[in-house]
This record gives structure tokens, C-alpha cells and sequence, in this order.
């Protein structure tokens, strides 16, 4: 005799239930996926590949290898940057090993988690809080888009052909300096942006309490701003970074290049920060080759070499990070991972905004 079981409507609910989570996680992940392999696929339509592999063999490897060093050195410099904006709460080891992990967290995880996982990796060795930590992070961001946007605008006028990029500069860095403009008056008058919080969520108790120790944090973290000289002391950092970048990559140009000019490293650098900031595959696959890969062929005419110039540059970038990032994961016994799923439970707790 047959019986009637729920199972199958219990399964199909759990089904169900999982294809809607799958759908609304896509929502995020999607449109990235699908711009990276747009950018592949044009790529692969429009370059030769075996002038592509002639140019990557014919490299002159002794630059690489001086581009690859000194990749290391411009890492060092970049956690001076972060410690500088931290107002050096933290040691200089655990601000350089977190960064290092950021990076490889980035070049391997979905949805930027990097950037998360630096504040959230930073907090448990430093005792600073999540939301006193990610400002920081958000401060250097929005320098690193004003500094690229400016060597952009600075190169766009010795390169031919490339009037479209610097609108596109002058409108990236202008968002970005308002942006910076932005932080700088929530961290001056806070007290009165607390106060209109406090005064528009009240109806909405939870949302009051928890938006509110998220803003506190938030605002501590914040107070780097209203420092000047310290402020003063990450722009310096900050301009040594990218004096390095260019260093770094015009060497790397030369290698396949030999009569390249500093100004093309400089045009080429500043397109490579704008397709690493749009959605894409994690560590802007796709969209840094084509971003960078673009901008020199406008100034060289070949396309090939310059695709194989920006595979290298990128392929150092996943080399450096994989192999420190994976260094400093293993000294705090953690794997990508480990890390990855530490994350992900973090955001799904609740109470954690304030990142306390």
C-alpha cells in the first residue's frame, strides 16, 4: 500500500529555496562574470595569438625580473600608506602580512572580499574594530582613483589618439575628489550627521541601534582626515607608491618595448586602475588585460605585444600576492578558504555592522 510523504514537497521547497538564494547571490556576481569574458572573447577575436606568444619569448627577461623586485619594494611602500591612514594603531608586520593577504583574498574571491578580509584579518591582530579598520581602506581607494586619474590627465596630452580618456579621467577624479570632500565633512561635523541619524531612525529601533554603532566606528576611522599632517604624511607615502608603479612598469615595458617612454607607462598605468575598478571576474581577469593591453596598443599600434605585456604585468601581480599573501596566511594557521568561509559567516551574523 502507497502513502502519501511529504519529502517531496519538503524537497522541492529546499530546492526552491536554494535556486532563489543562487539567483539572488548571481545579482552580485553576474555582471561581472559576463563583462570579464566579454572582454576575453574580444581579445581573443582581435589579437593574434601567436605574435602574442612570439612577443612573450622574445621578452628581455632581465627587466622582468628587475619589474618583478621591485613589485616587492612598491608593496612595502603600500603598507606605510595604510599604516600612515591606520594612525600606526598597528604594527608595520601585521599592516604588511594583512595587506599581502588582501591582495591574494582579492586575486582569488568574488566580490572584492579582499577589502573585507583586510579589515576583518587586521582587526583580530591589532584589537581595532571592523568599521575603525575599513574606512582606512575606503580612504586609500578613493586616492589610489584620484592619483590614477591625475597620471591619466598628466600622459593623455603625448598620446595620440586618446582624447576619450581624459573625459573619462577628469570624471573619475572629479567623483573621486568629491568623494574625498564627502568624508572629510562627516568626519568634521559628526556630531551633527549622529544627530540627524539618530533623529530620522528612531522609528525603526534595530535599524536605530545598529546603524548607530556602525556610524561611531565608522567615524573613528574617519578621523585620519581631520589630522593634517598625518594626512599630509599618507599623501607622501602614497606619491612615493606610484612613483614606484611607473618605475615598476615602464621597466616592464622596456622588456618588450625598448624605445618605450615613461609617458606610456604612465597613460597605461591609469587605464589599468579604471578596468581594475569596474565589475569582473576576481582579479580583474579580462578587464585589466583589456583596459591595459588597450591603452598601449593606442600608443604603440601592436596589439600583440602589448596584450603580452599586460598578461606578464598581471600574471607578477597574482606571483607576488600568491606567494606572499600565502606566506601570511599560514602563519596565522589560515587558508584562503578558511578565510572565505570566516567572512561569509560574518556577513550573514546579525549584530555585526558596527564590526565590534
Amino acid at each position: 500500500m502507497l502513502c502519501a510523504c511529504p519529502e517531496p514537497v519538503e524537497g522541492f521547497s529546499v530546492v526552491k529555496n536554494s535556486m532563489s538564494n543562487f539567483w539572488k547571490s548571481a545579482r552580485r556576481w553576474l555582471p561581472g562574470v559576463l563583462i570579464s569574458l566579454a572582454v576575453i572573447a574580444v581579445i581573443l577575436y582581435f589579437v593574434d595569438l601567436r605574435r602574442l606568444a612570439e612577443a612573450i619569448r622574445s621578452a628581455d627577461y632581465r627587466l622582468l625580473l628587475a619589474s618583478l623586485t621591485i613589485s616587492v619594494g612598491w608593496l612595502a611602500v603600500r603598507g606605510l600608506v595604510w599604516r600612515t591612514l591606520l594612525r600606526e594603531r598597528a604594527s608595520y608586520r601585521d599592516v604588511f602580512l594583512t595587506l599581502c593577504e588582501g591582495y591574494l583574498l582579492n586575486n582569488f574571491l568574488p566580490f572584492r572580499l579582499g577589502e573585507f578580509g583586510r579589515a576583518f584579518l587586521l582587526g583580530r591582530k591589532s584589537g581595532l574594530g571592523f568599521m575603525e579598520i575599513l574606512p582606512t581602506i575606503v580612504i586609500e581607494r578613493v586616492l589610489d582613483l584620484a592619483f590614477s586619474a591625475a597620471i591619466l590627465l598628466s600622459a593623455v596630452p603625448f598620446v595620440v589618439g586618446a582624447a576619450g580618456a581624459e573625459q573619462v579621467a577628469y570624471i573619475v577624479g572629479g567623483v573621486m575628489l568629491v568623494g574625498l570632500v564627502a568624508l572629510y565633512f562627516l568626519a568634521r561635523y559628526r556630531d551633527w550627521a549622529m544627530r540627524q541619524f539618530d533623529r530620522l531612525s528612531k522609528r525603526w529601533p534595530r535599524l536605530h541601534k545598529r546603524g548607530g554603532n556602525f556610524l561611531e566606528s565608522m567615524f573613528s576611522g574617519l578621523t585620519i582626515l581631520m589630522d593634517g599632517w598625518l594626512f599630509v604624511r599618507a599623501l607622501f607615502w602614497m606619491t612615493l607608491n606610484w612613483a614606484i608603479a611607473i618605475l615598476q612598469f615602464y621597466l616592464a615595458l622596456l622588456a618588450f618595448f625598448p624605445h618605450a617612454q615613461p609617458m606610456w607607462a604612465m597613460f597605461g598605468l591609469g587605464a589599468a586602475a579604471f578596468g581594475g575598478a569596474i565589475p569582473s571576474l576576481p582579479g580583474a581577469v579580462g578587464t585589466y588585460e583589456g583596459a591595459l593591453g588597450g591603452a598601449l596598443a593606442l600608443v604603440t599600434g601592436d596589439q600583440a605585444t602589448s596584450l603580452a605585456t599586460a598578461l606578464i604585468v598581471h600574471l607578477f601581480s597574482y606571483l607576488v600576492y600568491g606567494i606572499l599573501g600565502t606566506y601570511a596566511l599560514s602563519t596565522e594557521g589560515e587558508t584562503l578558504m578558511g578565510v572565505y568561509r570566516q567572512l561569509r559567516k560574518r556577513q550573514e551574523e546579525p549584530g555585526r555592522d558596527s564590526g565590534q
